[in-house]
């Protein structure tokens, strides 16, 4: 499949791409434009020089590329941090209360567990499908399908509600997982089209941020709307009043991304895409996955980011079993931790985005927290049972600090040793091999925690964040996408230099 406009392949073409602009502005006033609508914050546009000021922001030099950082980034940002949110609160919002759904429903605890896992099947074979329709038609298209979708199998949720509508509620689920496929990859590339060098990494752990929101909301509020009652009405209210408010919030930011989503600044905000958006290299997809799949580094990366996402997916989903089956009676608390988990990942998340903004140690920071997760699931394991909540919140905080901060770590240490790949692509990917091991490992701790013990479901998880922390130290660190940015600050130094 060959595409266009494209993106360059060879970290060479970007160079040569600095001297053979044919589309840069000499118009001194092009750096007004749109700024009337306030947008305009920061611009890097250097002109030919015509006195000892040209060196001043907003003007162009010969050799560098033009970029511009623009206000409604932000915005864009805020927009589909927020519709991811309501995806992922739609994930998590029946597991939190999976003993209740069980008995409202009258299923197994297998098939409410399918209402999670669904997500995650679905996730493995659409993702190429819709990673394809990221690079050839964009963020907009995408963002499009995604909040659509998202929206639709929020009112099939409300059809749904009744003791023998099961199937309808499982068909609504699967809806809502197809919609993930258009929204889980997207904060780096979201970051990378919208936001500058020293911000990108920031960005891209705000949008992983906004999902994380919705795996809190998700703990939190299903047990408070959805009471374990043993008046069936009392629950059947509860969840009509937790789907009808999941869709109209929905719905309305549906109309919010129709109206304002977009799919790319005019300008583009770092040189590393300005080489993309002027490449007229042809873009072909199947070829990017197939330089991902001999890329070694990408493929340790693709394993371990698996292992731990996956971890992570198994315990939110069978949170609610581990917990009871030490504290029966305790589903609120359940949401509570669950929520304890989220919100100390969110930190994580947002904290490691700006050190690897300040410090760009992009593989030292993931081996450490890498291995920090492994050992918070070993303290969460053996202290579950000492009979104090106040202890399980305080090791699950920590596990959820780690394990969720890890996220925007890997898909931005992905971004780096995979340019000038689509980060879509490598996201895509990633997101992939985390649905997959989040299936098994779902299953085979599911299976540990009904037919053994607890223990023995939590050191599952143990095992596999430790073999995971090993392969992250076998990495190579090859950034060259910061390679790219130096490269093009060097030219624009340069440029300046030889002007003056």
């Amino acid at each position: 499949v060959n595409i266009k406009p494209a993106r360059a392949y060879l970290y060479s073409d970007w160079s040569r791409n600095l001297g053979t602009q044919t589309n840069m502005s000499t118009d001194p006033t092009q750096g007004l434009e749109n700024q009337s609508a306030g947008e305009i914050i920061s611009e890097s546009a250097p002109s030919k020089p015509t006195d000892s000021s040209s060196s001043c922001r907003g003007e162009e030099s010969p050799g560098s590329p033009r970029t511009k950082l623009y206000v409604r980034r932000w915005f864009m940002l805020l927009l589909f941090s927020s519709y991811s949110l309501t995806n992922a609160f739609q994930w998590i919002h029946y597991s939190v209360i999976s003993n209740i759904v069980v008995r409202y429903y009258q299923a197994s605890i297998l098939a409410v567990d399918w209402l999670s896992m669904v997500y995650m099947l679905v996730y493995i074979p659409l993702i190429f499908p819709a990673t394809w329709t990221l690079d050839r038609y964009g963020l907009r298209v995408v963002g499009l399908l995604g909040s659509s979708l998202n929206c639709i199998g929020a009112w099939l949720k409300v059809a749904g509600v009744g003791r023998e509508r099961f199937a309808v509620t499982m068909f609504a689920q699967t809806v809502c997982s197809v919609a993930q496929i258009f929204i889980l990859g997207m904060p780096a590339r979201v970051a990378a089209v919208w936001f500058g060098p020293r911000e990108v990494s920031t960005a891209t752990s705000i949008g992983v941020f906004g999902h994380q929101v919705g795996v809190a909301l998700g703990f939190l509020i299903p047990p408070v709307l959805v009471p374990n009652a043993p008046d069936i009405a009392v629950v059947e209210r509860g969840m009509n009043i937790m789907m009808f408010g999941t869709a109209g919030i929905t719905t309305l930011l549906f109309i919010l991304v129709i109206i304002f989503f977009k799919e790319k600044p005019p300008i583009p905000p770092s040189p590393a895409q300005a080489s993309i958006f002027e490449s007229d290299a042809e873009y072909s997809y199947i070829g990017s996955v197939k330089r991902l799949m001999k890329s070694v580094p990408f493929i340790l990366l693709f394993i371990t980011y698996g292992i731990n996402t996956g971890s992570f997916y198994a315990i939110s989903t069978l949170l609610n079993q581990v917990v009871l089956s030490k504290y029966p009676g305790e589903e609120v608390n359940v949401g509570r931790i669950g929520l304890t988990i989220v919100l100390t990942g969110l930190l994580g998340s947002v904290l490691c985005g700006v050190w690897l903004d300040r410090t760009r140690t992009f593989k030292g920071t993931t081996v450490v927290v890498y291995i920090l997760s492994f050992l918070c699931m070993i303290a969460f394991t053996f202290t579950l049972d000492l009979g104090y909540l106040a202890i399980v919140f305080v090791t699950a905080g920590a596990l959820g600090f780690f394990m969720t901060g890890y996220l925007p770590l890997g898909f931005e240490f992905a971004a780096e040793i995979t340019y000038p790949e689509s980060e879509g692509t490598s996201s895509g990917l990633l997101n992939a091999s985390a649905q997959t091991f989040g299936i098994a490992l779902t299953l085979f701790m599911g299976y540990l925690l009904n037919n053994l013990s607890t223990l023995a479901g939590n050191l599952c998880l143990c095992v596999t964040l430790f073999i995971g922390a090993i392969v992250t130290g076998l990495i190579k660190s090859d950034l060259r996408r910061l390679r790219a940015q130096q490269a093009g600050e060097d030219a624009n130094v340069e440029s300046k230099t030889t002007a003056l």
